[in-house]
């Protein structure tokens, strides 16, 4: 006795086996030009535009994770930088504190600034992109595979219904052959039975003609509605889809736009105050190099000026103020030249013109100085009058040194 259900699971094996056959029988009767195929110039268009858009989606999808492997390869290599700035970064130089600041790796804001850490906006930024833009992404294509399953089937199906079509047109071609054979040997039969024999064995035939021809004919009515069915389906769904494309395209790239945004104006913030540092180091190396270069000097004036303290008494009073601090003013620290113009908006900012050449001053009281601005005073100035007392403050990025 057989198991149960393996009657039931060969018969569903027998008859896959042989749709497959019919199948490949039709197609190649087709390819030989001996049938014809059922064709919808519309559909395969639609159809074309949905491997055409499955193949840029994949693309997208694989350009974006390309994109967040190097937002994190960027992140290793922006934390690798900044230990090494704080491993080298002496003790004793300017910002040490705010540094180390910098360079930690927190979780939390910064107390001073308010801003994020670079480690933790590196990270926000990754998860951002990675649950946001990448998930929009990811689900979107994930209907593809199912639709391309059905597009698949509804081929299938097209060769079910043209072969059911093409037999059903081959029985009806061949009916009236077949009655005709059926009619024929009737000569035959008169002779070796009965005539009521005769009536019987002519109605049998008819009736498996007719049987075969009806099987035939409700094959090709459910194939019809098979195919038409998912035709129906895929040719109001595909269009719709192909038009969706855009809407996802503009939620991934804006968003993709909107997390970059955040992220490089935070970035910027922390790059300016690293900037910041960096600037008041080298105003700090510049004035202990000023000062080391002015008591060289001042040790080889003190002989000139016992050399010449005859010619010096007997100047003009005038003559000596004037001549006072030598060729540079007093707390010199570099040329700077305009590169815009700048007009002051307070009593104790210094007016400039492009071309303008400042001589950079170091402040009195360095707790004074405002981030972005600089004292000096025209060169110009400096030179015909050799007094400081016109100084004052201007924007740095309206300068560069020269």
């Amino acid at each position: 006795m057989a198991e149960p259900g393996k009657g039931v699971t060969a018969g569903k094996l027998a008859i896959n086996v042989q749709k497959r056959l019919t199948r490949a029988q039709e197609k190649v009767m087709q390819k030989l030009g001996k049938a014809d195929e059922t064709r919808d110039a519309a559909f395969d268009e639609i159809v074309t535009n949905f491997n055409k858009q499955m193949t840029e989606g994949t693309k997208l999808q694989k350009d974006l994770k390309a994109y967040l492997t190097a937002v994190k390869a960027m992140h290793d290599a922006s934390r690798r930088l900044q230990d090494c700035l704080a491993d080298m970064y002496e003790p004793e130089w300017f910002g040490k504190e705010e540094m180390d600041t910098l360079a930690e790796e927190m979780i939390e804001k910064e107390m001073d600034n308010n801003l994020e850490d670079t480690d933790t906006l590196w990270l926000d930024y990754h998860q951002s992109l990675t649950e946001k833009s990448m998930a929009t992404l990811d689900t979107y294509l994930a209907q593809f595979p199912d639709i391309k399953a059905r597009i698949a089937k509804r081929d299938r199906k097209m060769v079910d219904f043209d072969s059911a079509r093409h037999h059903f047109a081959s029985l009806q071609k061949g009916k009236k052959k077949d009655e005709a054979k059926i009619a024929k040997p009737a000569a035959l039969l008169e002779m070796a039975a009965p005539s009521w024999a005769q009536g019987l064995i002519s109605a049998h035939q008819v009736a498996q003609t007719n049987l075969s021809f009806n099987q035939a004919e409700e094959e090709l009515g459910r194939a019809q509605k098979i195919y038409e069915e998912l035709n129906v389906e895929l040719q109001d769904e595909l269009p719709s889809l192909f038009d969706n494309r855009v809407g996802v395209y503009v939620n991934t790239f804006q968003g993709l736009a909107s997390h970059q945004e955040k992220f490089h104006k935070e970035m910027g913030k922390l790059s300016q105050n690293l900037n910041d540092i960096m600037t008041k180091l080298d105003e700090q190396r510049q004035l202990k190099k000023g000062g080391t270069a002015a008591a060289k000097s001042g040790d080889g004036a003190k002989s000139e000026e016992a050399n010449h303290s005859e010619s010096a008494s007997s100047a003009p009073k005038s003559a000596v103020t004037n001549g006072s601090g030598g060729d540079l003013p007093p707390g010199f620290v570099y040329k700077v030249k305009a590169i815009h113009d700048y007009t002051a908006t307070d009593g104790d900012e210094l007016e400039l013109k492009m071309g303008d050449v400042v001589l950079v001053l170091a402040f009195d009281n360095p707790d004074e100085q405002d981030d972005g601005w600089l004292l000096g005073v025209k060169e110009s100035y400096w030179v015909q009058n050799k007094d400081i007392s016109v100084k004052g403050v201007f924007p740095e990025n309206f300068t560069q040194k020269v």
